[in-house]
């Protein structure tokens, strides 16, 4: 390349730099007249600024090819921050990624339609016979080795819906049925459809949204896409193609390659080449060629049974058919069109935080100017800051705050010094150094000085060559004719980045609502009768009015009729007995008495519970100033996008924080929600106000893993983090507790040893709790006085019930995480005896995508005897063991291996099940699973999924061995509650499980089992709230008895959860503004309002109206309409108001006078509302 006197201040200005290089142009007309092109040289992320350059000037679509599967995400983050395409502008921060085809993680004919992967892989394929193809598609040798269905079988699996066009509902609902769809009451994933009415709903695999057509008879009258959470509409479409096509289709093709194609004729190929999709005038890129055909055979190796899939040898024949480049740092052998691409790789950066830019000064030579690519605007202001403060220069610095935290004000003192590094077990969790080495220089004798000269007298020529923008690099590189180091901020301070977008917020309910389906034959309990069984719902007919009823069966097949007004007076049964509970008998008082029983029972637990609160209350606490310029620069630092939940919890943190009073909150999400991000940012606020904190885990690797998270998130701030555990020597931990004592550690993180008596604290300001039900009784109680003394944040995925149990009655403050991350997908949980062909067959599947595997068998006397086994099952793959008893050296060593990948397979106890963070290892196997707890297997579940690959996880049981009534219970539990955000109903189902007398005591235990769990924790907070003179919570309800027919019909919403979930909601709107964006929902999802539907939301808005006058019942007699009140000011005001004569008859009643010629049920419900919607204010 040539050098350029101009500074490149903008990553998407290198791909210019690149075309304009000396002897590209070469490269550039080689392809451009169809031949081959060898690059090598490219050194770190320099192979994504090839594909950038190349996306310039490619005639149609560029394709690369990487070796595996793995390495997508990151190289199409690179190719995304280097610009592809002609429309990326420099400057610009919101860049859309290039379109990744993925591979199938096992063959197509072994996966079901509601994979994603069928989806992804169709909207690629259709792309490339677009008119606007993809500009750059970035895959891996494996997907390209599997087939997609030829144009053939996708035209014909395909429907082009247009509005005004005719749908006859019953032949699409046969179509669809016949190609593998499932018809259910609400769709969820793709492969899904439901009709309710005129209107059908259909999840289309190759479409990320779901469409809702709606009829007007037989003609389509609106096409809608809408939100699988909230079921509402995202956007109108005219038209609309429809491709259902099962991954089965793809193999459906019995035709053998070409007779003179030796190379492939052993296999059969089922379906259509990708590559053959392709058009005129595209390129193919091969990154490091020779692995890309490595990985590619060994993928076909490892299948027993590779029918159905394209040889690696014709495979290359296509890529070699068009114009293609081999691009890689170094290549044995070479053809066509040979370049150098003049890069180097940079060394990794392992002195301490606060030396890193002193390093990055003696890496770079004199005359190279530096481009760093910061993850976010945020981490762009605070590295600005640290250049101004290492060269004591502040006129660097953006945002010069007055009212700086502690923390920022420390900084310009001199910094303590560190506490010790620790065991060499934390060398586990750092990544493998795979870059090498570059000679050193020494640091050039300069001054330092500002970037713009103008600014200020003195200079630095380093400080002058540094140039900071917005971007991704997944690893540097230098451009040596350039005399440019491109580089990125996170490779600066060891840390990862992985940009996802938000998820879509869910509709918001009561969390026991959120958590707890009803279905048939469950148990139920009605506030006024006692437990049933709830038999269903059933349309009843009194005298000419038709209404809903809920069917609950009491003792003696007794049946009672509940009026779906009156659905909150039934609550779902969850008891702390083992056995079910009897059913109730109808009269008498036997109900009464029991309830009365129990709410004197909890009365002295409230009492307790509020002299816990109340001692809080009077203990004066820190209250932590706002947040300074530092505590906003960290949060702009997060390298994901925050969901709103994680917001709201932060947000309700910091204002407990910002109160004189000790914090006491839980964090409640399942594992992977971003519980640890949350308490991060409590730990940053503590110290930024001058306080200390202590983050107490369960588990050595769990407190080395949240040492290594917390380093590298505050990595470039002057915070001092250290450790506690069983594996720090004696001297170190000597010094680590007068750290504590004398303040200068910050955040120390460790087991139990951080209760014991001889941890002393300067002054500790917050305390953290990780996985809270881990801990035994003593520490808990230790725990219990610290309550009372500081900050304390607990976060669980699943709490222990009675850590629940505080939360849902407001004892304790409570913030849900119920939002995933973007892409996760639920894990797909199987109970299965062992069998060593499904072993190996899930193996070679997570290693055929480049993956590990976890398996848990949790006896350390045969556990060497387990991985034995599992050797000879699949000899190909590494296999390491890890457990409690192991020497410090060799755990290390087996995390080592594992965490850097060179151990495909880690057999370890239950040590793992709080800790390791691996994206990778996507496979868990769980060997005697019915010797676990419920929580215990919801954690180790939780340890693959982490990210957005689909991950499995199989509970295995001994063969011939039976299984107790709860060991079924409990796999059964698990198998059910495998979708994202499981947490709280696991941790109900465990109390359903597990029964609740070690919990709340046996007699608290015997009043669960009497009246429930839900209704004894309304019990229990009312006695609260009677003791703190508050008012009791109660369900108001208005009871509006009308000769008007007022319910949702099933072939506008179908029975079962769909409409209980719809009478819910109705009878939770508590303002008229929810109640017309609740009618709304019902026009979005089911379709225009049929008549009882309407009157059902007329009656809904007359008990709001009501509401506010104080009027509880509504009922017709001869000649008027009966008020029934409470509040006698406001029923005369009432009648002062309105031209209807309203005459208040006595102290609880009044009757509004009808017009003699009034006629029909829609003008009496015109003249209430008339009547009612004046507001008494």
């Amino acid at each position: 390349m040539t050098a350029d006197t101009s500074v490149v201040k903008q990553i998407v200005d290198l791909r210019q730099r690149l075309l304009s290089a000396n002897g590209f142009d070469g490269v550039l007309q080689s392809l451009h007249q169809g031949d081959c092109v060898t690059i090598d040289g490219a050194w770190g992320s320099s192979a994504a600024l090839v594909v950038s350059a190349l996306s310039l000037v490619v005639p149609r679509h560029l394709v690369v090819v990487l070796p595996r599967e793995r390495e997508l995400d990151e190289f199409s983050a690179d190719v995304a921050s280097f610009g592809f395409g002609r429309e990326t502008k420099a400057g610009s921060t919101e860049r859309s990624l290039p379109v990744i085809l993925p591979s199938w993680p096992s063959l197509p004919r072994e996966l079901s339609i509601s994979d994603p992967i069928l989806g992804s892989r169709l909207r690629v394929v259709r792309g490339f016979e677009s008119e606007n193809p993809p500009n750059v598609v970035v895959t891996t040798i494996t997907a390209l080795l599997q087939p997609v269905p030829n144009r053939g079988e996708r035209t014909v699996a395909s429907r082009l819906i247009k509005v005004g066009f005719d749908l006859d509902l019953d032949e699409i609902a046969t179509w669809l049925v016949e190609r593998g769809f499932e018809r259910v009451t609400a769709v969820e994933v793709p492969g899904e459809f439901c009709i309710h009415g005129g209107i059908v709903d259909i999840y289309p695999p190759d479409s990320s949204d779901p469409v809702r057509i709606e009829l007007f008879g037989d003609e389509v009258e609106s096409i809608r896409l809408f939100d699988v959470e909230s079921q509402r509409k995202v956007a109108t479409v005219e038209e609309i193609a429809i491709t259902v096509l099962s991954p089965a289709d793809t193999g459906k093709s019995d035709e053998f390659a070409p007779a003179g194609d030796q190379s492939i004729s052993p296999l059969v190929v089922s379906g259509d080449h990708v590559l053959d999709s392709l058009q005129e005038g595209a390129w193919i890129v091969l990154v490091e060629m020779e692995e890309v055909i490595r990985e590619g055979r060994q993928y076909l190796e490892r299948l027993a049974d590779p029918k159905g899939l394209f040889s690696v040898e014709s495979t290359m024949e296509r890529c070699a058919r068009r114009p293609h480049v081999n691009l890689a740092p170094l290549v044995s052998g070479s053809y066509g069109t040979k370049y150098h691409l003049q890069t180097e790789s940079i060394e990794k950066f392992g002195g301490p935080k606060g030396e890193t830019l002193r390093e990055l000064e003696r890496v770079v030579q004199r005359d190279e100017h530096v481009l760093i690519a910061c993850h976010n605007e945020g981490a762009r202001q605070r590295l600005t800051e640290l250049l101004a403060e290492i060269y004591n220069d502040p006129t660097l610095i953006s945002s010069p705050e007055a009212d700086a935290g502690k923390l920022q004000a420390r900084a310009s003192t001199p910094t303590p010094p560190a506490a010790p590094a620790g065991p060499p077990l934390r060398r586990f969790l750092k990544k493998p150094d795979t870059t090498p080495p570059i000679a050193e220089e020494p640091p050039p004798a300069v001054e330092v000085i500002p970037e713009k000269a103008e600014e200020t007298p003195r200079e630095n020529p380093f400080q002058r060559r540094v140039q900071l923008c917005i971007g991704h690099v997944a690893r540097g590189f230098r451009l040596v004719a350039e005399k440019v180091v491109v580089l990125s901020d996170n490779e600066l301070f060891a840390r990862t980045e992985v940009q996802r977008a938000p998820r879509k917020k869910r509709v918001e309910s009561r969390a026991i609502d959120s958590f707890l389906d009803l279905a048939v034959g469950d148990r139920v309990v009605h506030l006024s009768h006692g437990i049933a069984i709830f038999r269903g719902i059933e349309l009843q007919k009194k005298a000419d009015i038709l209404e809903e009823s809920l069917v609950l069966e009491f003792a003696d097949h007794v049946k009672m009729f509940v009026p779906i007004s009156l659905i909150h007076l039934v609550q779902k049964y969850v008891g702390g007995a083992k056995a079910s509970p009897e059913l109730s008998k109808i009269g008498g008082t036997s109900w009464v008495n029991k309830k009365k029983r129990v709410a004197e029972a909890v009365g002295d637990m409230a009492a307790d519970m509020l002299k816990l609160q109340a001692e809080r209350d009077q203990k004066p606490g820190l209250a932590c100033p706002p947040d300074s310029h530092w505590m906003e620069e960290f949060e702009a630092e997060f390298p994901y996008i925050e969901t709103d939940d994680q917001l709201r919890a932060i947000g309700e943190l910091k204002q407990d924080m910002q109160l004189a009073r000790p914090m006491d909150r839980l964090i409640c999400g399942d594992v992977g929600y971003g519980k640890t991000e949350v308490a991060m940012r409590a730990a940053f606020k503590a110290v930024d106000a001058g306080r200390q904190v202590a983050v107490l885990v369960p588990t050595t690797v769990l407190c080395e893993q949240h040492f290594r998270s917390f380093s590298e998130r505050m990595a470039e701030f002057p915070v001092t983090i250290s450790s506690l555990n069983r594996f720090r020597s004696p001297s170190e931990t000597r010094e680590v507790l007068r750290g504590l004592a004398s303040g200068t550690i910050d955040i120390v993180i460790g087991t139990h040893r951080l209760v014991s008596k001889d941890v002393k604290f300067k002054d500790l300001g917050l305390l953290v709790i990780d996985e809270e039900q881990r801990f035994g009784v003593e520490t808990k109680e230790l725990l219990k006085h610290l309550r009372l003394e500081v900050d304390v944040l607990t976060l669980s995925a699943t709490p222990i019930p009675r850590t629940l149990h505080m939360s849902l009655v407001g004892i304790r403050d409570i913030s849900n995480l119920e939002t995933p991350p973007q892409d996760r997908m639920a894990v797909e949980t199987r109970i299965c005896r062992w069998d060593g062909e499904l072993i190996r067959s899930a193996i070679v599947r997570e290693l055929n995508r480049n993956g590990q595997i976890y398996f848990v068998h949790n006896r350390v006397y045969d556990i060497q005897t387990i991985a034995d086994k599992i050797h000879a099952l699949v000899p190909e793959a590494t296999i390491d063991i890890v457990h409690g008893q192991m020497d410090e050296d060799s755990m290390e060593a087996a995390m080592v291996g594992f965490v850097e990948g060179r151990t495909d397979i880690l057999v370890a106890t239950t040590i793992i099940e709080s800790g390791l963070d691996i994206p990778n290892a996507n496979t868990i196997f769980i060997d005697q699973a019915d010797r676990y707890g419920l929580s215990d297997l919801h954690q180790l579940r939780g340890r693959v999924g982490r990210y957005k690959h689909r991950a499995y996880c199989y509970l295995l049981l001994d063969e011939g061995r039976s299984l107790t009534p709860q060991a079924s219970r409990r796999l059964k539990a698990i198998e059910e509650f495998s979708e994202l955000g499981a947490g709280f109903k696991i941790a109900m189902r465990d109390l359903e499980i597990r029964g609740a007398g070690n919990i709340l005591g046996t007699e608290q235990s015997g009043h669960i089992a009497a009246v429930g769990y839900e209704l004894y924790c309304q019990l229990l907070e009312n006695a609260v709230r009677a003791m703190k003179r508050q008012p009791i919570r109660e369900h108001r309800h208005v009871e509006v008895t009308l000769p008007v027919s007022a319910f949702i019909p099933p072939d506008y919403v179908p029975d079962g959860r769909p409409k209980i979930e719809m009478y819910r909601k109705l009878s939770s709107v508590g303002s008229l503004e929810d109640w017309a964006q609740l009618k709304d929902e019902f026009r979005d999802r089911f379709g225009p309002l049929p008549d009882p539907v309407e009157k059902l939301f007329q009656i809904r808005e007359l008990q709001l109206l009501a509401m506010r006058w104080q009027i509880h019942d509504i009922h017709l007699e001869p000649g008027y309409v009966i008020f029934g009140y409470r509040n006698a000011k406001l029923i005369a005001k009432l009648s002062r108001m309105i031209l209807t004569p309203l005459r208040v008859m006595d102290t609880e009643e009044a009757c509004l006078v009808l017009p003699p010629n009034l006629k029909g049920t829609k003008a009496l419900l015109r003249l209430i509302k008339e009547t009612l919607q004046s507001s008494p204010t």
